[in-house]
């Protein structure tokens, strides 16, 4: 890896170098993170990389550019991409019913009284749920982990749920997942609200069904080896596997506990679900090329994954009215920070930088994981960012608009 000289891409050091600080004070040296690893990048240049506390609990090994971090729902650009290149093929088209791929999904109706022990009354949707909508998440479909209405209490009970990491090496496949979700309401008529959801994994079931492939050998084949992102997969073979870093989890006042330990992971095993929604591991490395294609395209270095129209067209906000998450979401995302962020084909995107209150530019597009994982990749400043640690939950700190502020305040 080569570190270039900020100054000569636009950026100050002295201020780029703060936020190692900012992070070993506010972060590290509290306990909150147990390590951080930060990637910059402008003009296709490294310009900025750090990492910062131990790899596992009880060992002085620091995290470094080798270490491998569990991305969660940073995969869902992945499959995003996956789905768009089968767009690009003429196999399916973004305003395809989900239904004309899944069958399964062809009677789902719209909660409409019920659950909590009592039949589920549902209703006809005012219109079907199309593959925009599991790019979009305005599916209807919801997260059982959002302990908000009696679906996502109905997707809890099915050992099928793609939300639950653990439910990923059971006996469910991504096509028992399809079959148990389509016999459950949605939350609401498809495009008629936003809400974060189980809709990637969907998607990834689509990519499996049009492709005729495993979804994880369409990752490795087509997108993966053209970039040349080694290390990234659903599970972590044997030989790397001492490269797989701890996971924590927040536990109120029990503060950080471990949650997932590098040396006896989940992730050293291979999964029967595969989830398009939450299931890679990567490093910060690969995550770095990822959004090296993005920024350039949808090509790097003469490997063209898909065509730059296809990029500016999931760029774009999506949401109907040209609405933001504040506005439609039913639960996450509803926060006033999210005024001014659309949502495009598997991305948030800034569109209004003054109500998003912090530094950007329109046409920025972000997500992150929920191990507090980031990325975002600005076409405008060509900068792009991969921040990398393992704590859930991801909202937990204000670090990603932390992280953010302080990059933007280095350009010059």
């Amino acid at each position: 890896m080569h570190v270039k000289a900020p100054e000569k891409h636009g950026l100050d050091p002295a201020r780029l170098n703060r936020i190692d600080g900012f992070l070993k004070e506010r972060y590290l040296d509290t306990g909150r993170l147990p390590h951080a690893q930060i990637l910059i990048s402008r003009d296709n240049e490294i310009v900025h990389f750090s990492s910062q506390g131990a790899a596992r609990e009880g060992s002085d090994k620091a995290i470094d550019e080798g270490s491998i971090f569990r991305i969660a729902s940073m995969t869902k650009p992945i499959t995003s991409i996956a789905f768009m290149m089968l767009v690009e093929e003429g196999k399916v088209a973004v305003d395809t019913p989900v239904a004309d791929i899944l069958p399964e999904f062809r009677n789902v109706g719209v909660y409409n009284g019920g659950g909590a022990g009592l039949p589920f009354v549902t209703k006809a949707p005012a219109e079907p749920m199309r593959m925009l909508d599991l790019l979009r998440h305005t599916s209807g479909l919801t997260y059982g982990f959002q302990y908000r209405s009696n679906i996502d209490a109905a997707y809890r009970t099915q050992k099928s749920n793609a939300g639950p990491v653990e439910n990923w090496y059971g006996e469910a496949d991504l096509d028992r997942f399809v079959d148990e979700l389509g016999q459950l309401p949605l939350e609401f008529s498809p495009g008629s609200a936003w809400n974060y959801s189980v809709s990637t994994d969907v998607l990834g079931a689509v990519v499996q069904r049009v492709s005729g492939m495993r979804l994880d050998r369409f990752f490795a084949e087509k997108i993966f080896a053209p970039l040349k992102m080694n290390d990234t997969a659903f599970m972590v073979p044997a030989d790397k596997a001492d490269r797989l870093t701890d996971c924590y989890m927040f536990a109120g006042p029990a503060g950080r506990v471990m949650y997932d330990r590098g040396e006896t992971s989940m992730y050293l095993q291979s999964p029967k679900l595969l989830s398009g929604g939450g299931g890679l591991v990567s490093t910060a490395l690969d995550y770095h090329r990822f959004c090296l294609m993005l920024g350039n395209g949808g090509e790097l270095d003469g490997a063209r994954i898909v065509g730059r129209k296809t990029i500016e067209l999931m760029t774009m906000n999506h949401l109907p009215n040209r609405s933001d998450l504040s506005t439609m979401s039913q639960s996450l995302f509803s926060e006033t920070q999210n005024g001014g962020v659309g949502f495009g084909l598997g991305f948030a995107v800034t569109q209004d930088v003054a109500r998003a209150m912090i530094p950007g530019s329109p046409g920025e597009f972000y997500w992150g994981g929920m191990f507090t994982t980031a990325f975002f990749v600005d076409p405008v400043e060509k900068l792009h960012m991969v921040f990398m640690t393992q704590l859930s939950p991801s909202m937990l700190y204000p670090i990603r608009r932390e992280l953010k502020t302080l990059i933007y305040s280095a350009l010059t």
